[in-house]
């Protein structure tokens, strides 16, 4: 893999974590909402507060990075990449949020590196066989750019 597509996968670990840390400071300055058809000023209030905004931006950049990366491998592999922001979310709910995390979550959380650490050993893109296409496209082969 090149140095460009390592980024693009930090992207989607980073701009997610920050996103959704940054909608998790505004949200909790805002107190609850209530949410309906009848209460859209509340939803709109919400969306206008500069900490919940600037994580909808960050988050589109997440977006953005995810559907990068799912151009050039497949979504076996850059899902569990994703994963690895919660290892990165809960590293900033506690040291940032000073929230208390239980053993069993850190040890889930532990369990979810390994397992990224697993699916980045492998393969980016699974080989393809001759003529044969996935579902709703066309023929998908490794072309020498995927390879790397």
């Amino acid at each position: 893999m090149t140095f460009k597509k390592y980024l693009v996968l930090a992207g989607v670990a980073v701009f997610a974590t920050v996103g959704d840390s940054l909608l998790a400071r505004g949200m909790k300055g805002l107190g609850a909402v209530n949410v309906s058809l009848h209460n859209l000023s509340g939803l709109l209030l919400a969306i206008l507060n500069p900490w919940v905004a600037t994580g909808i931006l960050l988050l589109l950049a997440f977006f953005s990075c995810y559907m990068a990366a799912l151009s050039w491998a497949d979504l076996t592999y850059v899902l569990p990449a994703t994963s690895l922001g919660y290892v990165l979310v809960a590293l900033v709910a506690h040291f940032g949020f000073h929230e208390v995390i239980s053993w069993t979550r850190w040890l889930g959380i532990g369990l979810i590196a390994v397992g990224v650490g697993f699916v980045a050993a492998g393969p980016s893109v699974t080989p393809s066989r001759h003529g044969k296409s996935f579902p709703g496209g066309p023929s998908r082969t490794m072309s020498p750019e995927a390879k790397s």
